[in-house]
Parts: structure tokens; sequence; C-alpha cells
């Protein structure tokens, strides 16, 4: 007998590079939310400019977005294993329309803070359901399939922050229609493309996901490697505006060294996958954390244009084998009926990370100088290095007992 994600996998038409109109669709809903996701980019000036917040205030309304954003990666991780990947993509979707509305007509402090931490916790949900079902595909499409997402949502990321910053001039206003309408036509492409992956209730154990995960030490090693790698690499986007201002480099200048980061990715990513596609993914996330670490280290200690740049290239080449092989990497750790879940969690180790990387960076920043941090990123990026090594027979062995047929599957 087949199971489920095998004959779903043979029922669904295939279209380019062999990959599922499912997948297809997935990256449209990828690109649409994140190119109408305006918002968030310049929430601390509307907040700052239209609304009379001290940069402080802003900064604690930013938060709450962050905050809400790992109950909402985890979150969408239950809900995609109990109500279905479609529904919970659909929940989402909708409801970062209505917190986008709330949040553009609140008038005061608490109401701004409460609809942010609304926005957290809706505007994520479709993250940990399409990470799900992906990971309900064989293991041999994972890897394209996660890659095309995340290139995607790089494009749309870049169209985005072009966008916004046109649209700003005439009125903050237009950023919050904008964001409102690309959920909800992100719920419609989900609505009449998207089916349902999730396998049938008599193949699917009722499980809680906290007793299986505390016995599940690679899947806690992973979780935790990938908390740090994330603090890391987010940090950067944190410390560089800073120590570029500190050298007399200008916004426009920080502008275009930070369009180098999605050049490189929409460029990239596409030759990435077809390189790294069979590569053995501890070697490749080990590698990457090196690179994160000596791009962000050498970005510490540089002061030109060119040094920023390139130290830009070096850990952006890192966040590129990452992408490559984080999703596919999860899936292959996660059981069956736990899979949402599982991809909840590894969802959340992004947004911790956005929490602790600004706070980490700054810090050392502030309190040790550029030299401290540069060499706190090096010897972070060779420690991640060295973890990730360590783990690699486990995951190879987890990898292979996963792509084993069962005896059910005959």
């Amino acid at each position: 007998m087949t199971t489920y994600a095998t004959a779903a996998a043979t029922t669904v038409t295939r279209t380019r590079l062999d990959l599922p109109q499912l997948v297809w669709a997935l990256a449209a809903t990828h690109f649409v939310s994140r190119a109408g996701s305006v918002v968030q980019s310049f929430l601390v000036l509307y907040l700052t400019q239209e609304q009379g917040l001290t940069p402080t205030a802003a900064g604690a309304v930013v938060a709450a977005v962050g905050i809400g954003g790992i109950g909402s990666q985890l979150i969408g991780g239950w809900l995609c294993d109990r109500i279905g990947r479609r529904n919970t993509m659909l929940a989402g979707f909708l409801g970062t329309t209505i917190a986008i509305a709330a949040l553009g007509s609140a008038g005061s402090l608490p109401t701004i803070w409460a609809s942010a931490v609304g926005l957290g916790l809706v505007a994520d949900l479709f993250r940990p359901a399409g990470a799900a079902a992906v990971a309900d595909l064989p293991a041999e499409q994972r890897i394209r399939a996660f890659g095309l997402l995340f290139w995607a949502a790089n494009l749309g990321f870049s169209l985005a922050t072009v966008t916004a910053g046109v649209l700003a001039r005439h009125g903050y206003g237009l950023l919050f229609w904008l964001n409102a309408v690309a959920a909800v036509l992100a719920a419609l492409i989900v609505r009449r493309r998207i089916p349902e992956t999730r396998p049938p209730a008599g193949e699917r154990a009722r499980r809680a996901l906290l007793p299986v995960l505390r016995r599940d030490r690679l899947m806690i090693a992973m979780t935790l490697l990938n908390v740090a790698y994330f603090t890391l690499f987010l940090q950067t986007f944190a410390t560089l505006p800073l120590m570029m201002t500190a050298d007399g480099h200008g916004p426009a200048a920080y502008g275009a060294i930070l369009a180098l980061n999605g050049i490189v990715i929409v460029l990239g990513q596409p030759l990435a996958v077809r390189l790294l596609a069979g590569r053995d993914p501890g070697a490749v996330l080990a590698a990457s954390a090196l690179l994160v670490g000596a791009g962000a280290g050498a970005g510490a200690v540089t002061h030109s244009g060119t040094g920023y740049a390139l130290s830009v290239l070096v850990w952006t080449l890192g966040q590129i084998g990452m992408a490559v092989m984080y999703g596919g990497t999860f899936a292959s750790l996660a059981p069956a009926d736990l899979r949402g879940r599982y991809m909840g969690v590894a969802s959340a180790t992004w947004s911790v990370g956005a929490v602790f990387g600004p706070l980490a960076g700054t810090a050392l920043l502030n309190l040790g100088g550029r030299g401290t941090l540069g060499a706190v990123c090096v010897i972070a990026g060779l420690a991640l290095f060295g973890a990730q090594l360590a783990l690699r027979p486990a995951l190879r062995r987890r990898m292979t007992a996963q792509a084993e047929p069962s005896p059910s599957d005959s």
C-alpha cells in the first residue's frame, strides 16, 4: 500500500522543474505576501513621524511584532496538524488583513501595541503550514521546492523595498492598503490553487509534540544551533547600518549594499539548488555558518564601501547555503504525524534569532566596539561550523532511516 504523501505526489500535475503545481502555488503566495509586506519595513518611520511616538516606544512596538511572530510559528505548526495546511494558511492571510487594518487605525499606544502583537501572531501562520505542505512531498523534491519558496520570497522582498519607498512619499496609509490587499490576494491563491496535503485522520497518530520532542535529542540540538545561527546572521541587519553611518556612508549607500543581498539571492539561488542538491546537508549547513561568521566579522572591521559589499557577499552566500538545506533537513527530522509542529519549531528559530540578534549585536558594538563584535562573529561561526559537523553522522542516519520505505508502504 502506498503512503498518502506518495499517492498525492503521483496525482498532482507536474510542471516546470518536475515540481508539482502545489509548489508553484506556494511560491506565488510567498511572492505576493512578501511583495505586499511593506508595513513592517517602514513601521518605525510611520510610528515616529505620523503617530508621534518616541524612538523607544516605536522600538517596543516593533519588538511586539517580533514576539508575536515567535508564537505565530508555533501556533501555525500546531494548527496545520490539527485543521490542515490549507486552512491554516487561509486563517493566517485573512487574519493579517484584519490585523493590518487594526494597526493602521489604532490611535493610542496600548491599541497600537496590541495590534502589533496581533499582527505578529497571524502574519507568519502560513510559513510552517507551507513548509509542512512541502514536507509532505517525497524527499527528493523537497530541496528544490524549499529553494523555490526562498527565492520567491526574496524576489517579493526586493520588490517590496522599492514599492514601499515610492508609496511612502504619498502617505503611509497607502502602505497599509497595499499590505491588506496582498494578504487577500495570497488567500485567494490558497483558496483556488493549493490542495490539502495533510495525511487523512486514519494515517495520523494523535501525539503531543513535547513528549516526542523531549526524546528527540537531534531535533533539540538542531533547534539550538539554528537559534544561534539566526542570532549571528540577523544581528548584521542591526549593526551594519550603525557602522556604515559611523564611517560616513549615508542611507543611499546602505540601501545599495542591502540591495546586493537581494540581487545575489535572486540570481544565485537557482544555481545553488542545482549545485548543492544531493550534497551532505550537515556539511553544507556547517560551511554556511562559517561563511556567515566570516562575512559578519569582516563587516565589523572594514570601513570602505567595497569592504562592506564584500562582507555582505560572503554572508549572503552562507545565507543561500542555509536556505537550500534548512527546510529539507528539518522535514527529514519530522515524524509524519508531527510535521506541522516540527516545521513550526524550525521556523520559530528564525523569529527567536530576530529578537536576540539585534539585542546581542548592538550590545557588543556599544560595549566592546567593532573589534569585539567582529571577533565574536568569527568565533561564533567557527563554533557553529564544528558543532554542525559533529551532528553529521546523526543527521545522515536519521535521513537514511526516513528515506527507507516502511513495511506499510509496499
